[in-house]
């Protein structure tokens, strides 16, 4: 695991340079070739419509058809799993060997414990919920049926994607009105990054 934590650190610190870099060019665009900068801004600029895939995944999908005509052998699937999952969590589950695992610094174990334990506490919410939810099928699909009707709710997504939808260019006008400030910024700030993400690579 170590050596998979010291590649990813690498890879990061070498990206890390790279925007540098790209973010040193662009900022010396600014305050030498604000015109250039603009013509590179008007290229890259692009406009990617999401709307016929959006309108699939919006589309309702009705499983409860198929739940409720099988709800005996629904619900004891249901039951089944959750009582082997609570088994597990609750007799079964090591944390400790998890974060042994997961976890390669010392000084981490405790952050890692508490992330696992919430983990598994989680999981024996769910499955105590899905053990009740199962019985209900079983026993009282009725019942269960009137709960998820009051539970179902529809969610319009399609306003909020639309007012995201919409181009806007005043950030690139602010930029291209206020070059110096702007270019001086992003060079200092650029940098810095570079000067940081040498000293780790050379060090």
């Amino acid at each position: 695991m170590e050596i998979i934590w010291e590649i990813s650190l690498r890879a990061i610190e070498i990206l890390t340079l790279v925007f540098g870099i790209l973010g040193i060019t662009v900022s010396l665009m600014l305050l030498f070739s604000p015109n250039l900068a603009k013509t590179l801004s008007g290229i890259l600029n692009r406009n990617i419509s999401l709307d016929n895939k959006l309108d699939y995944v919006d589309k309702e999908i009705q499983i409860d058809t198929l739940i409720y005509n099988h709800h005996v052998l629904m619900g004891a699937l249901l039951i089944v799993g959750s009582v082997f999952a609570l088994f597990f969590f609750f007799f079964k589950l090591d944390v400790g060997t998890f974060v042994k695992v997961f976890v390669w610094q010392q000084k981490h174990v405790f952050i890692g414990e508490i992330i696992f334990n919430s983990i598994a506490w989680v999981g024996k919410i769910a499955c105590s919920v899905g053990l009740v939810v199962g019985a209900l099928l079983v026993l009282a699909p009725d019942r269960m049926r009137r709960l998820d009707k009051k539970l179902n709710v529809w969610f319009e997504t399609k306003p909020i994607i639309e007012k995201i939808n919409k181009p806007s260019h005043q950030l690139d006008t602010f930029f291209f009105r206020h070059p110096i400030p702007f270019g001086l910024f992003g060079a200092v700030i650029s940098f810095f990054i570079i000067a940081l993400s040498l000293m780790n690579l050379l060090r």
